[in-house]
């Protein structure tokens, strides 16, 4: 398994450790409920370096990423990232992405751990006569994410100006003489940054940015977060995570986030297609046969991901996600649904949980909004 720069850190913090697409992750440190709530409540330390970082640059790099991503990069401006999705042919998701603009001729793409060489292969059939480069830095590099009401009082010390940063915008920074790249970004409904910078070194610069901050100590403002609590607290923000709510055989529009596409970039400006072009445009105007949707169950039951929803005896849905979720306080899950159906906000639908059935009503995402 590979190892993250800060795996010494994991075993003084006492994680429980696990195998996660070829990584040796923290699950958790105590439990996902408290790491759930300190997050909410307080802040919270994510290390995040499994996922894959990778630089490209040079005279095409602006045509091949109109390519490979379904949102705008041409109209990007340095200092901006966008979220995006990297589908394939027949319009299903081969990743989503997050696409940072470094400067004119420079990009950075930060994609699934499970998806990094699925998506190295892929960058070569997209290239075709394109003139660019790409350099995998997933192990040179460390990534983490400062996540909370209380992370940008922190992260301040250290990187003052990344308070005034506005959502999806990054600025280069040095901490600790080390320069890091910083941005207003997470994937938790909290406020927060995410943070990358290099591999060696890598704890002595997370103290810095951290402001010193003791992850051991009783009441500390940030504490240690595993994958566990990452988890409810993405669903509980109505976050899709690939594998659930998307993957190459999900149609991209089935997944509720359409914002994501951008279908008339060819024609908005000097921007090409991407690939799935043709598929994506006939899913959006046929319409979807099935949309996201969020549940709220009965009782203190929760449901897995593959188990059927039904209206009174007819299958009308698959589950996506699910977990007992600490801040809305039961069990929720997304699912997929006929679309005539996804709009019905309060219709009561049964979870077959294999003998038994779970109750529950159809509800607005996300489940959890920050005040």
């Amino acid at each position: 398994m590979l190892t993250t720069p800060l795996i010494d850190l994991h075993h003084k913090l006492g994680a429980r450790l696990v195998e996660f697409a070829g990584w040796e992750m923290p699950i958790l440190y105590t439990s996902i409920g408290d790491e759930h709530r300190q997050t909410r409540a307080s802040g919270s330390l994510f290390d995040v370096s499994h996922m894959g970082r990778i630089w490209f640059t040079g005279d095409d790099v602006v045509a091949f990423l109109e390519r490979l991503c379904t949102r705008r990069v041409h109209d990007m401006a340095v200092g901006q990232c966008r979220y995006s999705l990297v589908c394939n042919e027949e319009g299903g998701v081969r990743d989503d992405v997050l696409l940072y603009r470094l400067d004119e001729a420079r990009f950075m793409l930060v994609v699934n751990a499970a998806n990094r060489e699925k998506l190295l292969e892929h960058f070569g059939s997209v290239q075709g006569n394109l003139r660019l480069s790409w350099e995998d830095r997933t192990q040179a590099t460390c990534m983490v994410a400062v996540q909370g009401p209380r992370a940008m009082d922190i992260v301040a010390t250290a990187c003052p100006e990344a308070t005034s940063l506005k959502r999806y915008r990054f600025i280069h920074h040095d901490i600790a003489n080390v320069s890091a790249l910083v941005s207003r970004t997470g994937y938790t409904g909290e406020d927060g940054v995410e943070a990358i910078f290099p591999a060696e070194n890598a704890e002595e610069t997370l103290t810095a940015l951290l402001d010193h901050v003791d992850l051991r100590a009783p009441g500390a403002p940030i504490k240690g977060c595993g994958l566990g609590a990452r988890d409810t607290l993405r669903l509980e923000a109505g976050m899709p995570l690939y594998g659930h709510e998307l993957g190459e055989h999900i149609p991209a529009y089935f997944c509720g986030i359409d914002f994501a596409i951008n279908l008339d970039k060819a024609e908005a400006g000097p921007g090409e297609a991407c690939i799935g072009h043709d598929a994506l445009s006939t899913q959006k105007r046929d319409g979807v046969a099935t949309k996201i949707v969020g549940l709220r169950l009965s009782g203190k039951r929760t449901a897995r991901q593959g188990m059927a929803v039904l209206e009174e005896s007819r299958r009308v849905g698959e589950i996506a996600s699910a977990c007992v979720a600490p801040t809305v306080g039961g069990p929720i899950a997304t699912a997929f649904v006929e679309s005539s159906l996804a709009d019905q906000l309060g219709a009561v639908v049964n979870i077959d949980a294999g003998g038994r059935m779970l109750s529950s009503e159809i509800v607005r995402l996300p489940f959890y909004k920050r005040s």
